[in-house]
């Protein structure tokens, strides 16, 4: 029995030191065979180089003619600017229902408009006039007409020759808000302008 336990005890000591010792063999490789590899991944990585190569062409603008070139306008950026910055500052006039009567709040914008294109001689202004639903197709663009009209003059007591507007009547064709209120149809009855 005693040698029992003892032989126990050895084969555990001898299990336990064997358990901690972790040993990794790793295969050899011969010679050769790792000079071949680092050969063909050398030998690879350039051409993968040349494959991501892209050609790039250089493309000739097609010549352009004088009949052309006569057709395009060109202007110079500060006026690009002024033009731009000029058309946002330019607010729509509203009116009143079945009215083409400048309101007192129309004519500071009026002013506005009047100012740019004193200053600003080459350009044309289109007024267009718009109303809301209510009425016939006929009555609108009649009535969208006079409102244009109505500013067109206005500009013109302030100093803008008559020849420098044209004018279009939309009628309730292209309304700015489709609700069916109040609000809504007091936004459309309007004139906007357009620089030309």
């Amino acid at each position: 029995m005693k040698r029992f336990f003892v032989l126990v005890l050895a084969l555990g000591f001898l299990f336990a030191g064997c358990a901690k010792r972790a040993i990794t063999v790793q295969p050899e490789q011969p010679v050769a065979a790792k000079e071949e590899v680092q050969k063909a991944t050398t030998s690879e990585a350039p051409k993968a180089k040349e494959e991501k190569k892209i050609e790039v062409k250089k493309v000739e603008p097609a010549p352009v003619t004088k009949e052309e070139a006569k057709k395009v306008e060109t202007i110079s950026v500060k006026e690009a600017v002024e033009t731009k910055e000029s058309q946002a500052k330019f607010e729509n006039i509203h009116f009143d229902f079945d009215k083409y009567d400048i309101r007192d709040d129309a004519k500071p914008v009026l002013k506005v408009v009047s100012d740019w294109l004193i200053k600003n001689r080459k350009n044309k202004m289109l007024l267009e006039g718009h109303c809301d639903e209510v009425g016939t197709n006929e009555y609108n663009l009649a009535l969208g007409e006079r409102r244009a009209k109505s500013a067109r003059d206005y500009l013109v007591t302030l100093g803008v020759a008559k020849d420098r507007f044209e004018m279009i009547s939309y009628g309730e064709e292209k309304p700015l808000c489709k609700e069916q209120t109040n609000e809504c149809w007091q936004k459309n009855r309007r004139v906007q302008f357009v620089i030309k």
